[in-house]
């Protein structure tokens, strides 16, 4: 894999009884993705994960080469196996590359988390032609990709497999991240339906703004007015719902865009 460093995966002692998730996009330990990972180690998974340190190194808010590391620690703890990959997501042949590597580490995929995002704010009259091709190759290109690969590898049991992608209403201001995962929302979604003689289910989960770290405190306090209940969303919202929506107890929830926001207006 391009610029691809794997970790050797991290052992449990209850490791035949485990199903497998591959997480995307976790190379924060404030972000969604990270949140997610953890939960599901809690909640019984064995846990692969994604992360590319130059998409974090040219946004605000920085590197955080440490996370990877420490995500697999924790995973450790929790007594389950633990898989980073670092993917450059954008490469038409990751995504293959990726489950071959997931594969031969861990076993097959039962739960795909799609967390993964390129997000840089531009408008209608500002965006490049470079960064909308970015986006969609990023957003919608690769969660096709993975999703595809997925499709085509699961041998789980019918009824167990999982498929979750993170989307996003926004585009004002934010044109070709907003564009990108309408066409993530579509692609979930007919996933659904075509992956239905696998008896895996596929959703979009929507968080709406989430404290990771990207948000001033003005924007804190519009979107805290905006939430009827007060408060800005945090990872961990987000976690509960995926975990559910992977587990046993959420396989009847299928084909669905669902809010998991507070109730943002």
């Amino acid at each position: 894999m391009s610029d691809a460093m794997h970790m050797a995966p991290e052992r449990g002692a209850d490791d035949a009884r485990r199903p497998l998730a591959l997480v995307t996009g976790a190379g924060r330990s404030a972000g969604i993705a990270a949140s997610v990972v953890l939960d599901l180690g809690r909640a019984g998974w064995d846990v692969a994960f994604t992360y590319w340190t130059p998409y974090d190194a040219r946004m605000e808010w920085g590197t955080d080469p440490e996370a990877p590391s420490a995500l697999r620690k924790r995973l450790g703890g929790l007594g389950a196996r633990a898989l980073a990959v670092e993917a450059d997501l954008s490469d038409p042949a990751a995504p293959a590359e990726l489950f071959d590597t997931v594969e031969r580490g861990l076993g097959g995929v039962t739960a795909l988390v799609l967390a993964h995002a390129e997000s840089v704010d531009s408008g209608l009259l500002d965006t490049t032609v470079d960064s909308f091709d970015r986006h969609f190759a990023v957003n919608a290109r690769a969660t096709w990709l993975l999703i595809r690969e997925y499709g085509l590898r699961f041998r789980g049991a019918h009824g167990s497999g999982r498929i979750v992608s993170l989307t996003s209403d926004h585009t004002a201001g934010n044109l070709p991240y907003g564009a990108s995962k309408g066409a993530v929302d579509r692609i979930t979604l007919a996933a659904a339906r075509e992956l239905a003689h696998l008896g895996v289910t596929a959703n979009a989960v929507n968080p709406g703004p989430t404290d990771t770290g990207w948000m001033t405190e003005e924007h804190k306090a519009d979107m805290v007015g905006l939430t009827p209940l007060g408060r800005i969303g945090v990872p961990q919202d987000s976690a509960n719902l995926i975990t559910f929506l992977c587990s046993q107890a959420g396989g009847w929830v299928n084909g669905q865009l669902l809010h998991s926001n507070g109730g943002l207006q």
